[in-house]
């Protein structure tokens, strides 16, 4: 005699309590504050485009006005009576020769701590870590004494020449990015008969577009940026770059200072920045991760 089991009815479905598309009010709470927040972080800009097309009289003024209540262009002719194009070629001049130099030799240092097994080589990277931790003031006469003597004094070279030594935080962070790389790879192009610097050139730097990009914008603002380097070492007015150059605006004798022409210097700063960036986007938003193997 067959038994059968008893079947329970289905049970309906119920849809939950929270609707797609539905909010909280925790997650409206979190987006005033994210609107508050990006709109206190867009002021300052917002400030700067505005004031950089004032006149001089309605930039001192208080409060401010959000717009000006005529737009000047004679600001950023201004910028032109007083050099800016030299100091603006003399800082790309810079920055561009610092990113090449960063890139190059980071790249290469950081492919040979991660690629090569050598004994002591945690060592000699613990060693390199360890040289962040000193600030630079602690570094800053005695590369002034040793520049000096090499007569680098007032020339691009104190500014260029670190650059193509090696930097200790993008070293870390492009070693970090190889050690994830496939062994497979460099394994077949030794077979091939590709040569280290082979690999490193045609197989790890291509490959690193992510992690290269990443170097490329910070090397390029922080000498973008950089005004106590650039103060120690030039002297001349001919080797004057846009953060000295900025400096002397705010510091003139001109009391107060011109604010709408150091606002138009500003705007016109950041183009490089900007330019770079939209450039380097395409990879700098992908992740630093990668396997190696697609």
């Amino acid at each position: 005699m067959s038994s059968t089991v008893p079947t329970q009815p289905a049970r309906a479905y119920k849809p939950s309590r929270l609707k797609a598309g539905r909010r909280t009010w925790f997650d409206w709470f979190v987006f005033a504050m994210l609107i508050v927040l990006s709109v206190l972080m867009i002021l300052p800009s917002v400030h700067m485009l505005s004031t950089a097309f004032k006149t001089r009289a309605e930039s001192l003024r208080f409060p401010p006005t959000i717009l000006p209540e005529k737009f000047v262009t004679e600001n950023f002719k201004k910028l032109f009576e007083l050099d800016f194009l030299n100091w603006y070629q003399n800082s790309l001049l810079i920055g561009i020769m610092t990113v090449i130099g960063t890139v190059l030799s980071s790249a290469l240092v950081a492919y040979g701590f991660s690629r090569y097994r050598a004994k002591g080589k945690d060592a000699l990277f613990a060693f390199l870590l360890a040289t962040m931790m000193l600030p630079y003031p602690a570094v800053m006469i005695p590369q002034f004494i040793l520049f000096k003597e090499l007569g680098w004094i007032d020339t691009f070279l104190p500014l260029i020449v670190p650059a193509f030594l090696g930097s200790a935080y993008f070293i870390f962070l492009l070693r970090q990015f190889y050690t994830s790389l496939s062994n497979e790879l460099f394994e077949a192009a030794k077979v091939d008969g590709c040569s280290e610097l082979r690999q490193w050139w045609s197989i790890a730097l291509p490959l690193s577009g992510p992690a290269l990009a990443t170097v490329a914008i910070f090397s390029f603002i922080w000498s973008w940026n950089d005004l106590l380097g650039q103060v120690l070492y030039l002297n001349s007015t001919e080797k004057f770059t846009l953060p000295i150059g900025m400096a002397g605006m705010v510091s003139s004798t001109t009391r107060p200072p011109s604010w709408n022409v150091v606002m138009a210097a500003s705007l016109l700063a950041l183009v490089p920045i900007l330019v770079l960036f939209s450039v380097a986007q395409r990879y700098f938003v992908q992740s630093i991760v990668l396997t190696g193997v697609k």
